[in-house]
């Protein structure tokens, strides 16, 4: 990746960086921006902002073409985010490391509202970001199908990265942004979150050797239908 004068996004992810909705994110911002993609090696849904402690991590160069290197590592999105800023980012013609102009995290398959946001680990790449002064934004579609159609969110990825670019963000601010599912939308809204509640969380089973073990599940509740203010809502409403 050489010095230019384009801006250098950096991405990831938890689904993995075989995922399509990080590729479709890669398509949709290549012409606006150098890109440097390090993401988890497999599925880290659900871990947040953790990081491994305990066992060393490794890289691997997935891919490199002019403006674009893609990275997967066996850690965590956080993890990612935390080795990318240390050990991948090009270096400019000053010899010095270019720091990211931004960092995106996604595009999730699944909903980060309301409370699914403090588990995310789509958040947890948008929140390290946020915590190191880079202006990050995380985008999300509500459809878990792993080809889920991405296309409708193009327009609005690509303007919503363009102002970001342009404007920056608050420090200590980041945004979380999600995208119902369909084929166009109603518009944007900045929302608050929902106060919503996961519930029979834990399935318990019985092993035919002798002993119980069990499955993280549950079901998510929005605890204030009847509010239009929150993110819930707006995904409800198109």
């Amino acid at each position: 990746m050489k010095e230019n004068n384009r801006p250098l996004i950096l991405i990831s992810n938890d689904d993995g960086y075989q995922a399509k909705g990080i590729n479709t994110l890669i398509d949709m911002l290549r012409d606006m921006a150098d890109l440097l993609v390090c993401a988890p090696d497999g599925p880290r849904s659900g871990f947040s902002c953790a990081f491994t402690a305990n066992d060393p991590l490794r890289l691997t160069l997935q891919r490199r073409e002019a403006g674009l290197d893609i990275y997967s590592c066996s850690g965590t999105p956080a993890d990612c985010v935390k080795i990318a800023l240390d050990q991948l980012l090009p270096t400019g013609d000053d010899g010095k490391p270019r720091w990211p102009d931004m960092v995106v995290g996604g595009i999730n398959h699944g909903d980060n509202g309301s409370v699914n946001s403090h588990y995310s680990g789509t958040m947890g790449v948008t929140m390290e970001g946020c915590m190191k002064y880079i202006p990050s934004v995380a985008f999300s579609l509500c459809d878990h199908d792993p080809q889920a159609d991405f296309e409708p969110m193009r327009p609005y990825v690509v303007e919503i990265t363009r102002r970001v670019l342009e404007q920056g963000l608050p420090r200590g601010v980041c945004l979380n942004v999600n995208f119902p599912m369909g084929k166009s939308f109603r518009g944007i809204r900045a929302c608050r979150m929902a106060f919503g509640t996961w519930y029979n969380e834990v399935e318990t089973r019985h092993h035919q050797r002798g002993y119980d073990y069990y499955w993280m599940i549950g079901h998510y509740r929005n605890d204030e239908p009847e509010a239009e203010d929150t993110d819930n809502w707006a995904l409800q409403h198109g």
